[in-house]
């Protein structure tokens, strides 16, 4: 029986980056989609408690796919549960834009969909690509310029590698960040603290009322070992991340503070 993988992603149901992800997967794995209606990105974890979902079945050059009105855990909850299709694995990606450091993951609706899957008990990876201009996140998502045929491989690559010798144990999900240019190979990466300088932009309406925008430039590197560093490199980053936020190096010290 092939594995069977539940795909999804933060861009959209139409996303390009979805799609290169299916066509990777497709030959390995019973793969079904299961993606937002429209455009969630960096909604992390938020979830819809206070609306109706809605999942319509809609055809995507002749594949069956499941499009979602809600966010990208709203899709994984309503395929695990509402379609109940039990995935080996649920694969989140290919994201368009790096998703980096602590600062990237906490607010990504591509890692937030496989925080969710390993949440509710199945394994996940999420898959990135780099951009060289930040403002192609911001494009149409389904006519993007990026080329996918070398994340395709490493889609697949990775997901044959899971398949073969296991899930990482204690590790709930695999952060993959692709480089826009290959130049080296895989690394096993831990998370930097930031991808972004953060700003805020004051501007002014057409009325003179103020308003802002957040930006920043991104971080030029980050020590060695980071998955930052590891894409400024021009590597493959593989991240293993748990949902266990704890921080059991401040054991001692809050003992001492609140008990002691």
């Amino acid at each position: 029986m092939p594995q069977k993988i539940l795909l999804t992603n933060d861009d959209g149901v139409n996303s390009a980056g979805l799609w290169a992800a299916y066509e990777a997967l497709a030959p390995i794995a019973e793969v079904t989609v299961v993606a937002p209606a429209t455009q969630q990105s960096a909604v992390g974890r938020s979830i819809s408690i206070f609306e109706p979902i809605r999942a319509n079945e809609v055809i995507h050059e002749g594949v069956r796919a499941w499009a979602v009105g809600g966010k990208p855990t709203d899709a994984v909850i309503i395929g695990l549960y509402a379609l109940k299709l039990a995935p080996d694995l649920v694969v989140s990606g290919i994201n368009i834009g790096e998703n980096l450091s602590f600062e990237s993951i906490m607010t990504s609706g591509t890692v937030g969909a496989a925080l969710e899957a390993a949440n509710q008990g199945t394994p996940a990876v999420a898959f990135s690509l780099q951009v060289e201009d930040q403002g192609e996140k911001f494009d149409d998502p389904r006519f993007t310029s990026r080329q996918f045929e070398s994340s395709k491989v490493v889609v697949r690559e990775t997901i044959e590698r899971i398949f073969a010798r296991g899930f990482p144990k204690k590790a709930h999900v695999v952060n993959v960040n692709i480089p826009s240019v290959i130049k080296g190979g895989y690394v096993v990466t831990r998370l930097a603290e930031k991808l972004f300088s953060t700003g805020v932009e004051k501007r002014l309406d057409p009325r003179g009322r103020p308003y802002f925008w957040i930006n920043g430039p991104l971080i030029e590197d980050a020590p060695e070992g980071t998955d930052v560093h590891a894409i400024r490199m021009g590597n493959v980053s593989i991240t293993p991340i748990t949902l266990d936020c704890t921080a059991p190096g401040a054991r001692e010290e809050a003992v001492r503070l609140f008990i002691g």
